[in-house]
């Protein structure tokens, strides 16, 4: 029998009154993969996965054929200092190119360079006429692509997105970055033993491909073009005191040199804790590799879940001086499962710090200005291999687990006085 409609006073029948909100109604949404409701921005995030495939297979078998052909761990060195060394010189010309060009054909152009830039190169290796200088060639050429990719890559989020989702998208697409970066490299290996190096280039140039696919179907929404009305220096030069004069963009910059060139630097020297201090070889190596990737893949998906967290600025702060506290612990393990579960802790509290940090800085751009901005926050990467340099010499002059001692007390040090310095970043 059906329930009998109530009657209001006026004889117009009614339904059941609503009954008061219960518990569950009073939870905040789970915010943690709302942006991939978007069409354009899941065709990016999609895109995100195959690029950053094909960067990790590019980077093992980089460093494989490297080491393979010479047997020098300089050559070694120098070969992954070159793949950052035009992010480094490039990075703000390319933030230029993405606030004046079309940016839908600035992205696909760039990973059709790519695909063809890698095609090539597989050719040179299967025919065995692949030299270090050959290595070095590709390595610039590909570095001098991702200068102009990235910037344009990371400044288009907001426009695909409301704000209220920016948040999620920047985790979940540092999420997508995190999932290849925990399988890839292990991956790629295994693709080494069972189709060669060459094959691994070949498989990279298809990686491509379907990146181009998926940007082909993307509608990027165009920017002003006031900033083609004048020339590149002036663009630059707008980008840098748009920078300078704001004080938050100003400190965020900053800022984001801590954990880059003080802190991961500590991934350079995981072969010497595998081998000479945890002793678990090779194959304890790419377990402690993956172990930060894990740990970063769960930071960006809480990110991504929490949404728009209130007072980032001290959520930069307190995750920043979890990362130093982390290195510090690791610095002292000397047990292999111990040391495995700080990675993870170190993972997280980097990726928190920098999905947080990406947020704030694409929050306080204007769009106009945005891909410049975003070409000089991508120097901070281009500092990576000097920082690792300063972590080799230190472990060379004393050893591993006391230059990531070092690092780590730097970054708690460092982060006390920005904290107690920079009032207006624990406002944010």
């Amino acid at each position: 029998m059906s329930q009998p409609e109530l009657i209001s006073p006026a004889g117009v029948s009614a339904s059941k009154p609503p009954s008061a909100p219960n518990f569950l109604s009073r939870l905040p949404r789970l915010q943690t993969f709302s942006a991939l409701s978007h069409r354009d921005y899941r065709l990016l995030w999609f895109g995100t996965l195959f690029s950053s495939s094909g960067q990790w297979i590019q980077q093992v078998s980089i460093s494989w054929l490297t080491y393979d052909m010479t047997g020098s761990a300089f050559l070694l060195g120098a070969v992954n200092g070159f793949r950052a060394l035009p992010l480094l010189l490039l990075g703000p010309v390319g933030g230029v190119a993405a606030d004046r060009l079309n940016r839908k054909r600035l992205l696909l152009s760039t990973q059709l360079f790519l695909m063809a830039v890698t095609v090539v190169f597989a050719t040179v290796v299967v025919t065995g006429q692949a030299h270090i200088w050959n290595i070095i060639l590709f390595t610039l050429l590909t570095g001098v692509a991702w200068a102009f990719n990235m910037p344009v890559r990371q400044s288009i989020v907001p426009n695909l997105v409301p704000p209220e989702k920016l948040a999620s998208a920047i985790a979940i697409n540092s999420a997508g970055f995190n999932i290849t970066r925990i399988i890839g490299p292990s991956l790629a290996g295994l693709l080494i033993a069972s189709i060669g190096v060459a094959g691994n280039f070949y498989l990279q140039a298809l990686a491509y491909v379907g990146v181009a696919a998926m940007v082909a179907q993307m509608h990027i929404p165009p920017i002003p073009g006031a900033s083609r009305t004048v020339s590149v220096w002036r663009n630059l030069a707008e980008g840098a005191g748009y920078v300078w004069h704001h004080p938050t963009l100003r400190t965020q910059m900053s800022l984001a040199l801590i954990p880059v060139v003080i802190a991961l630097p500590y991934i350079t020297l995981l072969p010497v804790f595998a081998k000479d201090v945890l002793q678990v070889g090779p194959s304890g190596f790419g377990i402690l590799s993956a172990a930060p990737g894990l740990g970063a893949l769960i930071g960006t998906l809480t990110i991504a879940t929490l949404g728009n967290v209130r007072r980032r600025g001290l959520l930069l702060f307190a995750s920043l001086m979890a990362l130093g506290i982390s290195l510090i612990l690791f610095s002292m393990s000397r047990t292999f499962l111990l040391s495995l579960g700080i990675l993870v802790l170190v993972g997280c509290f980097q990726m928190t710090y920098m999905t947080t940090n990406q947020t704030l800085v694409q929050l306080t751009t204007p769009n106009e200005i945005r891909g410049r901005i975003m070409g000089i926050y991508m120097l901070n990467q281009g500092l990576l291999p000097l920082g690792s340099l300063f972590a080799g010499a230190m472990a060379a002059l004393w050893s591993a687990p006391l230059a990531v001692l070092v690092m780590g007390v730097s970054v708690v040090f460092l982060t006390g006085l920005a904290f107690l310095f920079m009032p207006s970043m624990r406002n944010v």
